[in-house]
């Protein structure tokens, strides 16, 4: 591996011309076909296998028409103080309102509250439904301003107007903390490469890559049908992992300079041996990102292969354009040391100069490791608490701040109509096989108006074929409560002593039941997940460090930093703990996706470190030094550069926190938080501290493991007995030829 990385390094330093024309052109061509590409939309939800999807594909086949996916809107009216809706002046606002909202190009069809008693008992509140063609983020913006138009003319006659739904779903923006966040990337790598040049290639590379990916994501957003956020999420990742993959050959490139090397020399040495660690860190991210796939929820599994092809891309650009750019850069790249000599201060590390604080602090936790440990996996221990309060959910209106019309009209439809009323349970009954389909919903009907927790039940609802039926049930709860999931659970359990009575199949569907089956399913796809990512990387470890105890200690360590991460999101986003800080303005139960979603980015990401910082220490051994000296070497050559990579990660992902998307803020807080812990707890207390109780056992492995194993050679061992100018003119072929 190091030996082949080398020759792609040397190789794209010479030819750097070409190399830098074929990624512009990359960029260029997927720009291209951004522009010229249709707007994405809000990505189709589906969980195959469920039974609110079943219900969902079986109302599609019966009732043609009837659930498409355009945009639906809620305009809910309230009367004045002491008034009515249905005394005569609202009433004639309400209708000049619907009639409004009826000229509308995209209106497939307008409910008006009166013909369709959607009015509250207490008659101060309606509401009026509008069902549009096209879906909520393909709405021209004319028809969205029409709706706020009518709803404000009526507000101007004295009603209280609210609008719901998604009609006036908007794409997320980007917040101006994600330019705080690139700033402070760029800050952290002026001081730690001690150059604007430098520092200038990290950031420009993850810029170009990042460019190539969203910009394909966008180009076959609507062809594959990705979210909005698909595109947000691979930028975060692969804006954190480019700088950081670039950040290590290049630091590694100054180390190469610093010993003699010449430049060219200096870039294959420095993609042999950080551009290996490169690639398998890119692996276990790609790995994590692209095993989503086995929680069988394709909009997750669009989401982790994007974000796994922009990693890809991010490795590439490290291994082939960074050197290429380094070429460029000449002398305007120093060697390690060279900026502070310049600034009078000691150089490098040799002899005389004081030790880094990499390695002070290695020597502290190498005379101190049992304390260390403790200190370490009890402070991320406590951090983890929150987690066994945990409430998992989907976010819907009322999770919105009260500052949105949206979350106004939630409230009060809730108020007027019960809250249970946001969250309607629709009930699927299959008579196809029944003697009698009509006695079959009939006894549907009345067993589901018998439950505890129900408030209204509308009556059976046929098709034309007269076999299928669907009924409409308000439950007494709020959509996210316990209760309303145990309703849904109730009415199923009923469905089978139906079905065995009179044949009729009846299922229960909707936007609460498909988030309760959502979160069942990601509860119950974790551990699987967990075990495939987990082993295949671990595999992959036992190759990279041919050790079986360190892989198992990179292991654990994640469980550690992602359980303490997955606590402060709870304490944040569910209990409210400094919320406001963060601008969260509405506490809730923490998205279903999050717990499973983390523990794929966490480990990938976690693993990075482990892989850059323990790969300098298993150099090190592998080169003679003692197991303690090993891990101290380690740290004075990479712990600076980890800490850096670290903070600019933990600068990214921050930076997300100020989107207006709740998911993308919820990842992009917990990202922040798993990475601090990881990098800065794990990484560079517990990993040292646990090397350094294990000693030379750290390293062992079986003879036999010994022989299968590739050898991979992360460490550039091969490179040492290599020279560099007698290779130069056959290393291009043979490169070539592989």
């Amino acid at each position: 591996m190091a030996t082949f990385l080398y020759k792609l390094g040397r190789l794209a330093f010479r030819r750097r011309h070409l190399v830098a024309l074929i990624w512009v052109a990359l960029l260029t061509l997927a720009g291209v076909g951004a522009a010229s590409a249709p707007a994405a939309g809000s990505g189709s939800f589906s969980i195959p296998g469920t039974e609110a999807q079943k219900a969902f594909d079986l109302l599609e086949e019966r009732f043609p028409g009837t659930s498409a996916d355009g945009a639906t809107a809620r305009v809910v009216f309230k009367a004045p103080d002491g008034g009515k809706m249905t005394d005569a002046g609202p009433r004639a606002t309400v209708e000049e309102t619907v009639e409004e909202l009826s000229d509308g190009s995209e209106v497939a069809s307008v409910a008006e509250p009166y013909a369709a008693k959607a009015i509250s008992r207490d008659g101060t509140v309606a509401y009026a439904s509008v069902q549009y063609d096209a879906a909520g983020m393909e709405l021209a913006e004319s028809t969205k301003e029409a709706l706020e138009d009518a709803a404000q003319n009526a507000r101007d006659a004295g009603l209280t107007v609210e609008v719901g739904g998604d009609a006036l779903q908007a794409a997320p923006e980007t917040g101006s903390t994600e330019i705080i966040g690139i700033a402070v990337a760029a800050v952290v790598l002026v001081v730690t490469l001690g150059s604007l040049v430098a520092a200038g290639l990290p950031l420009l590379t993850a810029l170009i890559g990042v460019g190539i990916g969203v910009s394909t994501i966008t180009a076959l957003a609507d062809a594959l049908e990705l979210g909005s956020t698909t595109s947000t999420l691979a930028m975060m990742i692969g804006l954190a992992v480019g700088i950081d993959y670039a950040l290590f050959v290049v630091s590694r490139y100054r180390a190469e300079l610093a010993e003699g090397r010449d430049r060219e020399e200096a870039v294959g040495r420095a993609v042999g041996t950080a551009g290996s660690a490169v690639v398998f860190a890119g692996l276990t991210v790609v790995i994590a990102l692209a095993g989503l796939a086995v929680v069988n929820i394709p909009m997750l599994t669009k989401m982790g292969l994007a974000a796994a092809g922009t990693v890809v891309i991010a490795v590439l650009i490290a291994l082939t354009m960074i050197p290429a750019l380094l070429g460029y850069a000449g002398r305007r790249v120093q060697p390690a040391g060279a900026r502070s000599r310049l600034l009078g201060g000691r150089g490098s590390e040799g002899a005389g100069s004081r030790p880094n604080m990499g390695t002070r602090w290695a020597s502290f936790v190498v005379r101190r490791p049992l304390a260390v440990l403790l200190l370490g996996v009890i402070g991320l221990g406590a951090a983890a608490v929150p987690v066994g309060s945990l409430e998992l959910g989907l976010p819907d209106d009322g999770s919105q701040p009260t500052s949105t019309t949206q979350r106004r009209a939630y409230d009060l439809l809730s108020e007027g109509f019960g809250p249970g009323f946001n969250g309607p349970l629709l009930v699927v009954v299959d008579a196809r096989a029944s003697d009698d389909p009509e006695e079959a919903a009939t006894t549907v009907t009345g067993e589901v108006e018998e439950m505890a927790g129900v408030t209204t039940v509308t009556p059976a609802r046929p098709n034309k074929a007269g076999d299928t039926f669907t009924i409409t049930v308000i439950p007494d709860s709020k959509p996210s409560s316990t209760q309303t999931e145990d309703l849904v659970h109730a009415i199923r359990d009923a469905g089978t002593g139906i079905e065995a009575d009179s044949g009729a199949h009846v299922l229960v569907t909707g936007s609460t039941a498909m988030n309760i089956d959502f979160s069942q399913r990601m509860n119950d796809a974790l551990v699987p997940y967990l075990a495939l990512v987990v082993g295949l990387a671990f595999l992959l470890l036992i190759a990279v460090f041919r050790s079986i105890l360190v892989p198992l200690k990179a292991a654990l360590g994640f469980l550690l930093s992602v359980l303490a991460a997955l606590g402060a999101v709870v304490a944040v986003f569910q209990w409210g703990w400094l919320a406001g800080l963060i601008g969260v303005e509405e506490t809730g139960p923490i998205m279903s996706m999050m717990p499973i979603f983390m523990v794929g980015v966490v480990f990938g990401l976690a693993m990075d470190y482990e892989v850059f910082l323990v790969t300098r220490m298993r150099e090190a051994h592998v080169h003679g030094e003692k197991p303690g000296q090993a891990v101290v070497t380690g740290f004075r050559h990479g712990a600076r550069v980890v800490a850096a990579a670290a903070v600019i990660m933990i600068a990214v992902f921050a930076g997300f926190i100020g989107s207006g998307e709740s998911m993308v803020k919820m990842i992009g807080f917990g990202l922040a938080v798993a990475v601090f812990f990881d990098a800065f707890v794990v990484r560079m207390a517990v990993v040292p501290a646990v090397l350094a109780l294990l000693g030379g056992k750290a390293w062992w492995l079986p003879k036999w493991l010994d022989r299968v194993l590739p050898d991979v050679d992360v460490e550039g061992e091969g490179l040492r007995t290599m020279s560099g100018p007698d290779r130069a003119a056959g290393e291009e072929k043979q490169l070539v030829r592989a």
